[in-house]
């Protein structure tokens, strides 16, 4: 089996078909993605909570029912726990070596943070549509 030079593989990788998984970039984009919007969002929220300090429950209230607002409290809610899912996911696959393990820990990992993130948004809905 000859190497052909633009090919970059070493012969053992070739003959057992192992080469790029495809996957591992796209998981990179959206760890980084996520980053992002959760600091951006972090920001705003924290702008709002320190000129609310010393607000009534009320106002609090009235401010997390504003469209704008809880639009980016949802949208920094959906990217926590889809941050957190994709970062334990990460250390899960370093540090688990055990295939049973290691499914049942994904699989936890989804459940929780989608509950989390379902019962966090619910919550910011509920209070934005006045229920």
């Amino acid at each position: 089996m000859a190497n052909r030079i633009d090919d970059l593989r070493e012969p053992l990788k070739t003959a057992r078909n192992w080469g790029s998984g495809r996957d591992g970039v796209h998981h990179f984009i959206w760890q980084r993605v996520t980053a992002i919007l959760i600091g951006l969002c972090a920001l705003w929220l924290l702008g709002i909570a320190l000129t609310l300090r010393s607000a009534s429950y009320e106002i609090i209230h009235g401010l997390v029912a504003d469209p704008l607002n809880a639009t980016v409290l949802i949208l920094f809610l959906v990217s926590v726990f889809w941050h957190a899912k994709l970062g334990l996911q990460v250390v899960i696959e370093d540090y688990v070596h055990t295939p049973i393990n290691g499914v049942v820990l994904h699989l936890l990992t989804i459940l929780v943070c989608a509950l989390a993130g379902i019962a966090s948004v619910l919550a910011v809905l509920r209070i934005a549509l006045g229920s």
